[in-house]
């Protein structure tokens, strides 16, 4: 189709933004930027083994609250998470080896080192799982604006944690990026790793 010089001038005008939002560039600022989430925390490992928030200093960190018995949202989003590593490592492997995966439990009483071990291993070889007691749990969660509160389901056995989902994007000094989109797909939690890891 041919148009006219000043038709096709107006077409692209039009389009500009639409265009403009083709740009893989990140923008100016990212969208956690200046907020007051993240800080420190001593808690234990899968192996038994203090970990602090220090010792993931210049790494890129995903960091996501949960528990290993939730019946319904953590194991998707975690299964997200997992998945969108495993689409980085073949491609972008540089950027993978960037990232730290933690998972914090919000449940002390249950999770214990051995049960976050075999709970992050379901969704990927790297991801540390991380819990504690209920006192440096609860001052992480603190940190990182995180609710969650024990709920006993009427005639169930057991508990259930309602809790905030959100998996935060650190950047490199434990400043807050972005959110990801761990609800969505692993292609998803992919692309904005894409977008943020420099």
């Amino acid at each position: 189709m041919n148009l006219p010089r000043i038709a096709l001038l107006s077409l692209l005008l039009s389009l500009g933004p639409v265009l403009a939002g083709c740009d893989k560039t990140p923008p100016a600022e990212p969208p956690l930027a200046g907020s007051s989430i993240g800080g420190p925390f001593t808690l234990i490992d899968q192996q038994g083994k203090t970990v602090r928030a220090s010792d993931f200093a210049g790494k890129y960190r995903i960091v996501y609250f949960g528990y290993t018995y939730c019946p319904d949202v953590c194991p998707v989003d975690m299964q997200n998470i997992g998945g969108g590593m495993a689409k980085l490592r073949p491609t972008d492997p540089d950027l993978a080896r960037k990232v730290a995966v933690i998972f914090i439990s919000l449940d002390p009483e249950r999770d214990t080192p051995d049960v976050v071990g075999k709970f992050v291993s379901a969704f990927g070889p790297d991801i540390i799982g991380l819990t504690g007691s209920a006192k440096a749990i609860d001052a992480a969660a603190k940190e990182y604006k995180v609710f969650y509160k024990k709920a006993q389901p009427e005639g169930a056995s057991g508990y259930l944690i309602n809790h905030s989902n959100a998996a935060y994007l650190m950047g490199p000094q434990g400043e807050p990026i972005a959110l990801l989109s761990a609800d969505e797909s692993p292609q998803a939690v992919a692309d904005e790793l894409r977008k943020w890891v420099q």
